[in-house]
């Protein structure tokens, strides 16, 4: 049985998909038509066949896409890393500092638009 759906899955893939979408419309219409037959329930297999093919197609440009795409430059520092700047005093030591004790003030910078 394996080996059926593998030779079926490589004769399906070796079809071009514009062929199979011209079909699209035939089997979509026979589908919705339901009348319990053999011949609605193999119009039914040919349908998700073909949404089969183009949903795998979907994929592999979608994958190939992000595989082959330029990686995203860095991104320029906007000034000083925070790492740099003096750790926060400790709980205790910020008690004895006097009160209204001056903050610094650092210039704003918007962010890039990329």
């Amino acid at each position: 049985m394996e080996k059926l759906l593998l030779k079926t899955a490589r004769q399906l893939n070796a079809l071009d998909e514009a062929s199979l979408m011209a079909l699209w419309d035939r089997y979509m219409e026979r589908v919705r038509n339901f009348d319990g037959s053999r011949e609605w329930e193999e119009s039914a297999i040919v349908l998700s066949l073909i949404q089969a093919v183009r949903g795998k197609n979907q994929l592999f440009n979608a994958r190939w896409k992000d595989l082959h795409a330029a990686p995203e430059p860095e991104p320029e520092p906007l000034g000083e890393p925070f790492h740099k700047h003096p750790p926060i005093p400790s709980r205790e030591r910020r008690r004895s500092e006097p009160k209204g004790t001056p903050a610094a003030v650092h210039a704003f910078r918007p962010l890039r638009k990329s």
